[in-house]
């Protein structure tokens, strides 16, 4: 299985280290690169921005987040959103409450996304 991953925190790098022993292709985004340095060791594939991991998926892609609850959560489903297809997903992985997911799996809906 194939998957972008944005967020290694503790939370998340733990997830890609996981996921990565267990042979699953990940591509790894983080805002700070020595993060995504920490997972390209790990043996992920790291990106330099959320549209460079986007590009390295082949569709149809999941996209994984972990990232704080709120604002960032936010504005992460907005840039991940805006670089997928019809049939991509995204997984929201972190501590968020459950109203602003079904707020943002209608929103995604229309446009062919699953969340």
């Amino acid at each position: 299985m194939q998957i972008g991953f944005v967020g290694l925190g503790k939370m998340g790098m733990n997830m890609v280290t996981r996921l990565q022993r267990d042979k699953h292709q990940v591509v790894a985004y983080d805002r700070q690169p020595e993060l995504v340095a920490q997972a390209e060791r790990q043996g992920c594939k790291g990106a330099s921005s959320i549209e460079a991991m986007v590009s390295q998926l082949s569709p149809p892609r999941a996209v994984w987040l972990m990232v704080p609850s709120g604002r960032p959560t936010e504005d992460t489903i907005e840039a991940v959103a805006a670089r997928l297809q019809a049939d991509d997903v995204i997984i929201d992985g972190g501590n968020t409450n459950y109203h602003d997911d079904i707020r943002r799996a209608a929103t995604l809906k229309p446009k062919g996304l699953y969340y």
